[in-house]
């Protein structure tokens, strides 16, 4: 890892609160009647009825949703053993992963404990605690111990995700890949490289899929695991074979699948042309395959190929399985996670693949279509449906198999309640990165002498997400490149003093002053503009020499939007322009609007807001659902900005029907889709859940998003700018790196669709 992603990688888990996860009140806690009943004496209650019967710990406590995330740090990624407290952050990474994808709660126990023995007592002695055991970057073969042991002695669920977290995915993806090609998967001859704990349980379920043991050929770093050698501990000689081969090429030879779980470059072109027709290979070793991506398409126009990078077609992401296992698990309080389970999870994955893909997912990976096919054979990591389709089926084989504690389901519930769940998550930002990075665009920075512009910039250039162009002097930039090691080599930067750019400059002058002529604006007078960072950059973007400009750090807003409409100018048929931040709340994802620009909107500026909202939202694979918000509710006060509020609403209802909005509307029957009911059942949007909110001025927008920021019960995206012709975003002054990086990301997104809309209009 170079310099500048070792001091971010370390800067990320430093930074604020250290580490990743923390434990948050879910109950009331302000007053002394809240701490009575959350401590001494109401908390003696709940004891009594869990002492009576154990099973209400799963109502009183927060056992039902509680994973226990738990290693000993003796197999931690490709580092080894490093032991415990090493292993913490990846725990805890583990944890957010939990959390993020299925609103589990996880503790991460890192146990400084090496004997299988005592390691297994220790993990008893807390079992108590939790709802779920995931073991996690434990050394074959003690894990394999480690994990039978304890699903014979306790009665929760509990799986090693090293294990099963790969068989489970890679085993959706074989099932798929062989129905495409016309195999059955009992007659396929199936090759694993790598004996560990995950080729082991690979192996393991591919044969309770349906595979002949006698077709499975396992190798190792020695070759074959054959009857012919003499080295074998009791793991691998369950896997010993009797085929004529000793050697990775001589197993491949008219093989129809192999299954890498080892090193990179392991696996030759040479070998992939010796395999059966329509070969299947799974080149699964992080972070490098067994055989290049290139590589492998270049060997055969037939093969299915698949790896675990997020950069290729058919990823092998163990993010698929284990946080939606555990969530239907948990739900029906089973005392195990069986092969049932297993086995339901696989076919659930691989059917998910079969679906018509929403376009919220073919956007967030920048796809014109997703459909089943050699290079579609799992589901993208993003896709929302997971959780809806791999909870309920994991539940289900519960339930059947007879592991589950709570047999009685109402699915259609239950998957209201999953739903309600994602939007504990925000997980808009992770779509649109993924949507940027398929279309890089050219950003320019104004401020670029802030070492926080400098570092989000190198991370939007490392992630592919965007090509920075600086603006400012080169040595001062490249000083403050060096101190804070930043990675920025070879960064264009554009200085507006320096003669090489005088060319550039007379030419926006002549532009900008032939735009605004008619305006008062001389030549001369652009010209000494183009020495403004402002106005530069933002005529690299109308003359198409960039594609995006951000600016604001050390800019006020009112200062930065004047130069954006006078030079990129307001779209066609708008009078107003707006500011959106996207507010990401335990609530969900909401729109605020305005923002940043109309101080005291008239109906017409209302007006205008409410539809460049509603066309933003849009772009977010949303749909708009809009409450226009005021002090009153539906004409209560037929006077000043109430008013004004319910005049726009009715212009909009009449000519615009297809904008879901309503009000005048105060703001708890807005978020309160019951109460809004029960008061006011006409309304356009009734039986709708309100994300997005127009606010009647800029105070009270502005107020209202920064209020949750700085109490913490929310994080924004934005300002985003609305109704300029091209893509012009303004900072918030001193704005932090994840800031910065975010907004670089909308505006890369926002460039790809006036691209796109140029195309269609050409």
């Amino acid at each position: 890892m170079d310099n500048s992603k070792h001091t971010d990688a370390l800067e990320y888990h430093k930074s604020g609160r250290p580490g990743k996860i923390q434990v948050v009140p879910t109950k009331p806690h302000s007053t002394q009647r809240d701490l009575s009943l959350a401590y001494s004496p109401g908390v003696a209650i709940p004891c009594l009825e869990i002492e009576k019967d154990a099973q209400y710990a799963y109502d009183y406590t927060s056992k039902g949703n509680l994973v226990a995330v738990i290693s000993n740090g003796t197999a931690v990624l490709g580092l080894g053993d490093i032991g415990a407290i090493a292993g913490k952050p990846v725990m805890e990474g583990k944890g957010l992963l939990f959390k993020i994808f299925a609103d589990i709660d996880v503790f991460d126990i890192e146990v400084n404990e090496k004997d299988p023995e005592k390691f297994i007592q220790v993990v008893k002695a807390i079992s108590p605690t939790f709802g779920g055991i995931n073991l996690e970057d434990i050394k074959a073969p003690e894990c394999f111990t480690i994990e039978e042991k304890l699903k014979e002695e306790l009665d929760i669920p509990i799986m090693h995700d090293d294990q099963h977290g790969t068989a489970i995915i890679s085993g959706a993806a074989l099932i798929n890949a062989l129905e495409l090609v016309g195999k059955k998967i009992e007659e396929v001859r199936i090759v694993v490289n790598g004996a560990g704990a995950a080729a082991v349980a690979c192996a393991n379920l591919y044969i309770k899929l349906g595979a002949n043991p006698k077709n499975v050929i396992m190798a190792d770093s020695k070759g074959v695991i054959s009857v012919r050698r003499t080295d074998l501990n009791s793991r691998k000689k369950p896997f010993a074979t009797s085929l004529p081969c000793d050697t990775l090429a001589e197993a491949l030879n008219g093989a129809d699948v192999f299954l890498g779980l080892s090193v990179k470059d392991v696996l030759t072109q040479e070998m992939v042309r010796s395999m059966a027709d329509d070969p299947v290979v799974f080149a699964c070793a992080n972070p490098d395959p067994e055989i290049s991506y290139e590589e492998a398409m270049a060997s055969r126009p037939d093969i299915i190929f698949a790896t675990g990078r997020s950069d290729h077609p058919n990823q092998v992401n163990n993010v698929l399985g284990f946080p939606y296992i555990f969530r239907g698990a948990l739900d029906v309080r089973a005392c195990a996670i069986n092969e049932e389970m297993k086995v339901a999870a696989v076919k659930a994955i691989a059917e998910l693949a079969k679906k018509p893909v929403p376009e919220a997912v073919t956007s967030a990976y920048n796809a014109s279509h997703l459909s089943f096919s050699r290079k579609y054979i799992i589901p993208k990591p993003l896709d929302p449906r997971l959780l809806i389709t791999v909870a309920p089926a994991v539940a289900k084989a519960a339930i059947e198999s007879g592991v589950a504690r709570k047999t009685d389901i109402d699915w259609a519930e239950y998957e209201e309640t999953l739903r309600s769940r994602m939007g504990l998550d925000n997980k808009l930002i992770r779509a649109l990165t993924d949507k940027a990075k398929e279309n890089p665009k050219r950003v320019v920075f104004a401020d670029a002498n802030h070492p926080n512009i400098l570092k989000a910039a190198s991370v939007a250039r490392a992630e592919g997400i965007c090509v920075p162009v600086l603006l400012g002097n080169e040595e001062r930039i490249g000083k403050i490149i060096d101190e804070n090691d930043i990675e920025l080599k070879d960064v264009e930067i554009v200085n507006l003093r320096h003669d090489r750019e005088e060319t550039r400059r007379v030419k926006y002058a002549r532009m900008f002053s032939e735009k605004r002529q008619r305006e008062g604006m001389t030549y001369s007078e652009a010209y000494e503009k183009m020495f403004d960072r402002n106005y530069f950059g933002m005529m690299m973007v109308e003359a198409g020499d960039a594609d995006a400009f951000i600016t604001g750090v050390y800019t006020k807003y009112a200062d930065a939007i004047k130069p954006a409409i006078e030079i990129v100018g307001m779209r066609e048929g708008l009078n107003h322009i707006g500011g959106l931040n996207i507010v990401t709340s335990k609530l969900g994802t909401f729109f605020f609007a305005d923002t940043m620009v109309n101080n005291h909107p008239s109906k017409e500026t209302l007006i205008d807001i409410a539809t460049l909202t509603h066309e933003t939202v849009k772009l977010f694979n949303t749909e708009p659902v809009m409450a226009m918000l005021s002090y009153s509710n539906f004409g209560e006060r037929p006077i000043g900005s109430p008013a004004t509020v319910h005049e726009a609403v009715a212009h909009l209802h009449r000519n615009r029907p297809e904008i879901l909005i309503d009000g005048e509307m105060q703001v708890n029957f807005a978020l309160d889709k019951e109460l809004r009911h029960d008061k006011f059942p006409f309304s356009k949007i009734d039986g709708r859940n309100v994300n997005t909110l127009i606010f009647p001025n800029l105070s009270s927008s502005n107020i209202a998003y920064k209020l949750m920021l700085e109490i913490g019960m929310s994080e924004t995206i934005g300002p985003i700018q609305m109704g300029l012709r091209k893509p012009i975003h303004i900072l918030d002054i001193e704005s932090s790196v994840r800031e910065i990086l975010n907004m670089i990301t909308i505006a890369v997104v926002d460039a790809q669709v006036e691209e796109l809309k140029a195309k269609m209009n050409a």
